[in-house]
């Protein structure tokens, strides 16, 4: 499978490059932080309202770090809690997207980060928050219930093969 691939959001042609362990430049600009999330041999999925069924992510707040923001995420989609090991990026390219806008709320590049969590907690669903349900499906069906482009599965394939312990243990 390619590292690379295009996607098209909302009639824009993004480029889309897996850089799986690529470690964040102070330089770089991260726009989200996403983890594929797993507990008892199964990965969560949140349907978030307008988007599908995805794994949890989101952006990060002002003072936050990375994996703050994802921890704090994770919690609000899916409301399950974990440790974190960092997996790599997903370079989002908008130098061939005819419809950038400079100045706008995504950088021309920018980065997305992904982790793999391995949940220690899982409360009950609240809906409190963006999400309106979840769902734990076996990793060789993520495929067909998460609607995404095919870098997603480059990413859940690192996540298969990467195990937590020396990530950032996640607390709520």
């Amino acid at each position: 499978m390619n590292r690379q691939a295009y996607a098209n959001w909302r009639g824009h042609r993004i480029s889309l490059m897996w850089e799986p362990h690529r470690k964040a430049d102070p330089a770089d600009v991260v726009t989200s932080v996403h983890s594929y999330c797993f507990y008892e041999g199964k990965i969560v999925l949140v349907h978030v309202k307008d988007r599908g069924f995805n794994i949890p992510g989101g952006h990060i707040d002002p003072g936050e770090t990375p994996e703050e923001a994802l921890l704090r995420e994770v919690y609000e989609e899916a409301y399950v809690t974990g440790e974190l090991a960092y997996i790599g990026a997903v370079r989002v390219d908008h130098t061939e997207n005819e419809k950038f806008v400079d100045g706008g709320k995504y950088p021309r590049i920018g980065y997305q980060l992904f982790y793999r969590m391995d949940i220690t907690e899982c409360l009950p669903f609240m809906r409190q928050n963006e999400t309106l349900s979840r769902i734990w499906v076996e990793p060789e069906e993520v495929p067909y219930v998460m609607d995404d482009h095919e870098i997603a599965l480059l990413v859940l394939k690192e996540a298969l093969n990467q195990k937590t312990g020396s990530g950032v243990a996640g607390t709520k």
